[in-house]
């Protein structure tokens, strides 16, 4: 306790206080002095601990009242620096009611009458707290009392309007002060700049902006800031860039770090990675020392852009500086490292964010994700153990990598396994985790169980969606299950779940396969009724199922009318080839051929084969080599089916030493012969007698 002179002063008291760089310790001797016989404190002294107290809402709160209190007690006549002090203070801790109860009893507590001061920060309490009604009623009663308003209590008025968005009567206001002799500064053309910037009215912000200069108002660097940032959350990268050219070269102020954050943020969201590398630069050689934002905004884009390196960099340096990156930050660098394969730097990274506690649900999604895609399940579930004893909770995020991951690696039994364990532990999981299982399943051919899942997961509270049912429709087509496959269609509609173009496409293509071209024909029919438009997978099906029957004339048909509405790709082109081809339709496979490079769609090897075996069938030997020199020509590399082809084609020419000639080249090339090609070969002799002779 501290021990004061007899004769304390108020002049010694505040020379105390001000020495306590404690604000409680400061409080604690103010009270003590408080006590102290024959001592009442001065002005000075309750000017300086009221605004020691301001910084935090409980002393607000707690103590500002008592100290008023005492003011009025004391009878301590103060001027309106102190109650306008107390009404701050009550404004910025969101405390109106309070500020308005001081404003109404000032001349009974302090013995001062408000004055213009005091009347703006009231009325700037009310704006703080949202009080649109009240600061207007309030403004009103300025005429009443026969105040007159200043510069401050319109640039509040301003706030009010542009909180309100009502930018109109903002900027109506800037010319209603011009006529009352009053010229709005940099904080009225700013309020409002900020106002539409904000509510993306970014070229009526710019407009404000320009007419600052023909004002001779010169803007500060705040304005440049909210222009920048908000051109390019406009997705407007080139006003962005054109707006920050502007602050280099015509300003007379500088680009603070916050205008190199927005620039860096801006470029980064704008996939900008290369010019966001050029300003980090420029702000390292202009000496602007980066704070976390910068630091965590650079290792972000980076990341992103596929510079790990560069991150990691960046990373370091920011640990160096005494920055702390945030879980957000060290998730980016941790996925980065993952996608490049730098498994090693990613461990040490997870190691760190152990060490350090910056991981959460998302960085164990990220390292388990990367270890299941590497095959390392067994690491990938120690991980899994660990997220448990973490306290984290797993999302259904986690338990999707877990189950997929598992299947993905054929661990079938222990992903039925850990969804029975999440079942019964009441776990967050929703149908894309019950789908995953459920395809698993169906490709490793468990139907049963498949199915047997598919009904848990409703018990558990998770509808199946199309998704759902599209996967399990799929499961029995793969396995040869057709009518079942319609059950669980059926099942789908009847159970409200509208099936969408991927369910009719499964559908499609699963009777394609199955031969059931007519059936296939009959769910075109129902998914045009119902509204859906075949994609180029409906029609795929239809054109591969066509063409394996021969029914040429019809898959021409459907073909013509395909190209009304859709542009095929490469893949149904060869089908369409191949089919032609397999029809003895050659001059029609080439014209599809010629058709296929005028729509600027590149021929690959399959399309090649295809041709060069329809046209070496029909002994068009002299054109089916032509196509041979076109696979060299646009720089293909022959597989060992095309050299099949062409050895078989030419064996049928009666061509043999160039067959055997080809197949040396395939062996010079690295390819191993097949029993295909030993066939051809073989067959080529009984058939002719001729002596082939290989070495």
């Amino acid at each position: 306790m501290t021990i004061f002179p007899k004769l304390l002063s108020p002049h010694q008291l505040l020379k105390l206080v001000k020495a306590e760089k404690n604000t409680v310790s400061a409080l604690s001797l103010f009270d003590s002095a408080t006590q102290h016989p024959n001592y009442s404190h001065s002005p000075e002294v309750f000017l300086h601990i009221i605004r020691r107290l301001t910084d935090s809402k409980q002393h607000v709160s707690t103590h500002i009242p008592r100290i008023v209190e005492l003011i009025h007690t004391q009878k301590c006549k103060c001027s309106e620096d102190i109650a306008l002090s107390v009404i701050k203070a009550y404004s910025n801790n969101l405390m109106p009611d309070q500020a308005l109860d001081v404003f109404r009893r000032m001349n009974e507590i302090f013995g001062c009458c408000p004055g213009i001061r005091s009347y703006n920060s009231l009325l700037n309490a009310f704006v703080k707290c949202n009080q649109w009604d009240r600061a207007e009623s309030f403004f009103a009663y300025f005429e009443t009392m026969g105040m007159l308003p200043n510069l401050q209590t319109y640039n509040v008025l301003i706030k009010v309007f542009c909180k309100k968005n009502q930018f109109d009567k903002a900027k109506g206001l800037l010319d209603w002060m011009r006529s009352k002799g009053l010229e709005p500064d940099l904080f009225s053309y700013g309020t409002v700049i900020s106002g539409l910037a904000k509510n993306g009215s970014l070229f009526d912000a710019l407009e404000l902006f320009d007419e600052m200069f023909i004002r001779g108002i010169s803007p500060d660097v705040v304005c440049y800031n909210m222009l920048i940032d908000g051109f390019f959350k406009l997705g407007d990268f080139g006003k962005a860039l054109e707006i920050w050219e502007r602050l280099l070269r015509e300003s007379e102020v500088y680009p603070s770090v916050v205008t190199y954050n927005v620039m860096l943020n801006g470029l980064c969201r704008c996939g900008k990675f290369d010019e966001s590398v050029e300003i980090w630069h420029r702000m390292m050689k202009n000496g602007i020392r980066p704070d976390s934002f910068t630091y965590c905004t650079m290792i972000h884009g980076l990341c992103k852009s596929g510079s790990i390196d560069g991150a990691s960099r960046i990373y370091t340096k920011m640990v160096d500086q005494g920055f702390s990156p945030d879980v957000a930050t060290c998730n980016a660098l941790l996925n980065g490292f993952c996608r490049v394969g730098k498994i090693v730097d990613c461990l040490r990274l997870w190691d760190s964010m152990g060490n350090e506690g910056r991981r959460n649900v998302v960085s164990f999604n990220i390292l388990m994700k990367t270890l299941f895609e590497k095959g390392k399940v067994d690491e990938a579930i120690t991980i899994w153990v660990q997220l448990s004893n973490n306290e984290c909770t797993p999302d259904s995020t986690t338990y999707g990598i877990l189950i997929h991951g598992l299947c993905q690696n054929k661990y079938i039994s222990k992903a039925l396994l850990f969804i029975k364990e999440a079942e019964e532990g009441g776990a967050d999981l929703d149908v894309i985790v019950y789908s995953t299982l459920v395809n698993g399943l169906c490709v490793n051919r468990r139907l049963d169980e498949a199915v047997s899942v598919f009904h848990r997961m409703r018990k558990h509270g998770c509808e199946p969606n199309s998704q759902m049912y599209n996967t399990l429709i799929r499961g029995f087509f793969r396995a040869s299950k057709l009518s079942d496959a319609i059950r669980v269609f059926e099942e789908m509609k009847s159970c409200g779940c509208s099936p969408t173009v991927v369910t009719y496409n499964t559908l499609i293509s699963g009777l394609c396969e199955g031969e059931k071209l007519v059936e296939a024909y009959g769910f075109v029919k129902e998914m045009l009724e119902k509204g859906l438009k075949p994609d180029l997978v409906t029609y795929g099906s239809l054109l591969n199922s066509l063409c394996r029957d021969e029914n040429i004339d019809k898959a021409m048909d459907m073909w013509c009318h395909m190209l009304k509405t859709f542009k095929p790709d490469v893949i149904m082109y060869n089908t369409l080839i191949h089919g032609l081809c397999s029809a003895g339709k050659i001059k029609e496979a080439v014209d599809i051929h010629a058709e296929m490079k005028h729509q600027n769609f590149t021929p690959n090897l399959v399309t090649y084969n295809t041709l060069m075996d329809g046209l070496y069938k029909i002994r068009e030997c002299g054109r089916a080599s032509e196509i041979w020199a076109q696979i060299l020509r646009q720089g293909f590399k022959p597989d060992i089916i095309s050299y099949n082809i062409a050895i078989n084609g030419l064996c049928s020419c009666n061509h043999f030493s160039d067959a055997t000639r080809l197949l040396d080249n395939a062996l010079v090339e690295g390819l191993i012969p097949t029993a295909i090609t030993w066939s051809i070969l073989v067959r080529a002799i009984l058939t002719s007698g001729s002596p082939i002779m290989i070495s």
